[in-house]
């Protein structure tokens, strides 16, 4: 049987004006600045109108590990709210843009899939309404301001072996990891080393999804550390004086995206850092002002839970006072099989015992959610290979686990197929049964946060840090940093620092290759095992295959 792809259902939607969308969450028109008829972004003054209503209902949505067999945690974020909707609740979806790096990559676009999307598919898989591009503008306008520092004077006494500032760009690029920078004589400034990030991995786009308004924002900015001085002071973007400038770049980027789902339901779409290498979440203004507005908000958290819900849990609603109501954790039968030991070649056929050898992934994963204090929800994403016996594998082993397993159909049925699911989450955040709780407090020493997380989250034995990373967390502790969240930076395909060990591994070790201070953003980035923060192209990267057909449609983007 054949299917359609994603971007067919996409272009075949019938999209209904912005207008008509914001209308379901009480925005006028003329709170909404249209980008064409489909998207807009929400004004600020709105968003201040509304800050004296109580809270709706705050769903996460997070996954097992990811797979090449694929797990569908933006389409059930999307179907999931689409049920909401369905069954007569007042929702509303909130998810990150896409960045350009895995959509020519591999990984592909993040808008959902199937029935499940949010649309302009398109237009939020390629330029949208311009975030990304201002939030490279911005943070590249501080590269630049401060080697134009260095070449006329250098008055804050820069040492140029100790510039942190890099720059980015939003591609995987990996022959940009490092570079020589300012070569060719006098007129080009002093030569260095240095190198590019993508741009989701940037501390500006951190900061856009952390603040709370342009005030927080410029404020944020200008506490972004980015060099030292030869005594090992730090020069902050303050002191370049490209904090005003900056934040002028990103006075509209801090306005939350609204477009719609497949079924004409709003979905605020905002803010995108990688949760292996940066937070992963949807902005701080998004989601609570989303909260404002509907009595329930479905959001998601980048990869893995080990990953994305560990950072929303201790990252995000600790800086904005948030806690979720009720978690729903994606699973499918093949990414079981996967984690069982199957090839991916030989997914389709049945496999019952790969299955259960498979499931304890979703088990750690389960466990270390209940963790926090919130309860969890199994979402079992349909695939039209799975078989009766291999789904009720996952329910039976889920059940034992003291959770409950709903299977799901939106991929191929839009919200009729997620009913269930979203009868069900609704009873559990309506009944108020978390008692949410991060992992550590804030006072705890910044190595001990990080053995915590490897312990607790990952199951490794022990964390293995240089007797450098570790002075260099106490030096922070001194200056006054040891009461910033840990931003773990690390493979999301494995509990552990390796990528190929699946299952839920144990008697590992987390080694720590860097750690580095992002003041501005407000957490510590500790990178461990080989992640990279420039990723780089697949051997046949999916730009190979996008294209502008015969019509001018866009082919090849999924």
């Amino acid at each position: 049987m054949s299917f359609k792809t994603d971007i067919e259902i996409a272009r075949a939607a019938n999209k209904k004006p912005i207008q008509e969308i914001g209308a379901k969450l009480g925005i006028g028109s003329d709170d909404l600045l249209p980008y064409g008829h489909d998207k807009a972004k929400l004004s600020q003054a709105f968003i201040d109108s509304v800050q004296d209503r109580p809270d709706g209902k705050l769903i996460l949505v997070t996954a097992i590990n990811p797979t090449p067999a694929g797990e569908g945690k933006t389409t059930t974020t999307v179907g999931l709210g689409d049920g909401l909707n369905r069954i007569g609740k007042k929702a509303a979806i909130c998810i990150r843009e896409a960045s350009l790096g895995p959509n020519f990559g591999m990984k592909g676009g993040a808008a959902g899939g199937g029935y499940a999307q949010v649309v302009p598919m398109e237009d939020m898989n390629l330029h949208f309404t311009g975030d990304f591009h201002a939030i490279t503008s911005a943070h590249n306008l501080l590269s630049a301001m401060i080697d134009n520092h260095i070449y006329w004077g250098n008055e804050l006494e820069i040492d140029i072996r100790r510039v942190a500032w890099r720059r980015v760009v939003d591609m995987n690029d990996r022959a940009l990891r490092q570079i020589n920078v300012s070569l060719g004589g006098v007129a080009n400034g002093f030569p260095r080393e240095a190198g590019f990030d993508i741009t989701v991995a940037s501390e500006v786009m951190a900061i856009l999804c952390l603040a709370k308004d342009l005030e927080d924002l410029q404020r944020r900015l200008g506490d972004m550390i980015v060099a030292y001085r030869r005594d090992r002071t730090p020069v902050y973007c303050r002191d370049i004086k490209a904090d005003g400038a900056m934040t002028v770049l990103l006075k509209d980027a801090m306005q939350p995206n609204l477009v719609q789902t497949l079924e004409n339901n709003p979905a605020f779409v905002h803010g995108g850092p990688f949760a292996n290498i940066a937070h992963g979440c949807n902005s701080v203004t998004a989601t609570t002002t989303a909260l404002k507005i509907a009595d329930y908000v479905v959001t998601e958290a980048g990869f893995g839970a080990d990953l994305g819900a560990e950072k929303f849990m201790n990252i995000k609603c600790r800086k904005a006072g948030l806690a979720p109501d009720a978690v729903v954790l994606v699973a499918t039968v093949r990414a079981m099989k996967m984690n069982g030991g199957v090839a991916k070649a030989d997914l389709g056929a049945e496999n019952v015992d790969a299955v259960k050898k498979g499931c304890p992934n979703l088990g750690r994963h389960i466990a270390n959610v209940k963790s926090f204090g919130v309860p969890v929800v199994v979402a079992i994403n349909h695939f039209v290979t799975d078989t009766d016996a291999e789904v009720e594998a996952v329910k039976a082993y889920v059940a034992e686990q003291g959770s409950e397993a709903i299977l799901c159909q939106h991929w191929a049925k839009g919200s009729e197929g997620t009913v269930d699911l979203a009868t069900r989450v609704a009873e559990i955040a309506d009944a108020g049964m978390g008692n949410f709780a991060p992992l550590y407090p804030d006072d705890m020493p910044l190595f001990q946060k990080i053995d915590t997380i490897a312990k607790r989250i990952y199951h490794a034995d022990e964390v293995i840090a240089d007797k450098k990373i570790r002075d260099q967390l106490r030096e922070w502790e001194d200056q006054g940093y040891g009461n910033l969240p840990i931003c773990m930076a690390k493979t999301q395909y494995s509990f552990s620092t390796d990528p190929n060990w699946r299952g839920a591994p144990t008697g590992h070790t987390v080694p720590v290759r860097e750690v580095r201070l992002s003041a501005g953003a407000g957490f510590v980035v500790v990178i461990c095992g080989e992640i990279m923060t420039m990723p780089g192209l697949p051997r046949v990267p999916s730009a190979e295959n996008i294209k502008l057909n015969a019509d001018g449609d866009i082919e090849g983007l999924f």
